[in-house]
């Protein structure tokens, strides 16, 4: 006689940071179990999909060119590791590098329950986790990448904390805009359209500025927006 399905939620770890509170949790067990990250009582993301974490890699893949020369790219946020994953997966990207500024969330990659994601890519050589924030690490780096796929908030409208409204200003996206090559692409995950984000992203020099939905079973679809440093 098999065993019912527990659908109840299970607090995995939780840690205070120099930026708040950070919570892995389980819901439901064996392989249908879904693991969610709560950063100070926000819901951020979880292991049930993953569509829109894998559409922010490859739309930001196709956008890129560099003629012969394979791309590289910086992915925002590690998350529960479907962007890192994705683009490991694709062995066109020279360099994959990540920054995480929480280092429960690494921790939980490395030697956790989200190793079963980013276990393997965490293993190819071309990756690199940075342990730093991501608009400082955008100020300081003299660092160039092909692409920069962001997703360290649930949109530009709704960060996870203040300050990281400053990635989505004026200042924000110059620096964003530094650490690109001439012809690169940001791309930025959110859970809901902005035109006010667009509108930013033009008035900060961007081109081909866009946006990619994500259709959801229910509710407003995800979007990813899509710009290019002007050559």
């Amino acid at each position: 006689m098999p065993f019912p399905v527990s659908d109840a939620t299970v607090t995995l770890d939780r840690r205070m940071g120099p930026y708040g509170e950070v919570v892995l949790r389980r819901r439901g067990d064996g392989d249908a179990a879904v693991h969610e990250i709560i950063a100070n009582g926000c819901f951020l993301m979880d292991t049930s999909d993953g569509r829109s974490e894998r559409l922010l890699i490859d739309a930001a893949y196709d956008a890129v060119t560099t003629g012969n020369v394979a791309p590289s790219v910086l992915i925002g946020g590690l998350g529960v590791g479907f962007s890192l994953a994705r683009a490991a997966a694709n062995r066109a990207w020279r360099r994959i590098a990540v920054v995480e500024r929480e280092q429960a969330i690494i921790d939980w990659h490395r030697s956790g329950p989200l190793a079963a994601i980013s276990g393997e890519a965490l293993a190819d050589p071309r990756c690199v986790i940075l342990h730093t924030n991501l608009v400082t690490y955008l100020r300081t780096t003299d660092d160039q990448y092909d692409a920069l796929c962001l997703d360290i908030d649930n949109g530009p409208d709704w960060t996870v904390t203040e300050d990281n409204g400053e990635l989505y200003s004026p200042a924000g996206l110059a620096a964003c805009q530094g650490a690109l090559r001439p012809g690169g692409v940001l791309a930025v995950w959110s859970a809901q359209p902005s035109a006010a984000f667009e509108d930013a992203l033009r008035n900060a020099g961007f081109t081909g500025v866009r946006t990619e939905e994500i259709r959801l079973a229910r509710g407003v679809p995800d979007v990813v927006h899509l710009a290019v440093r002007p050559a």
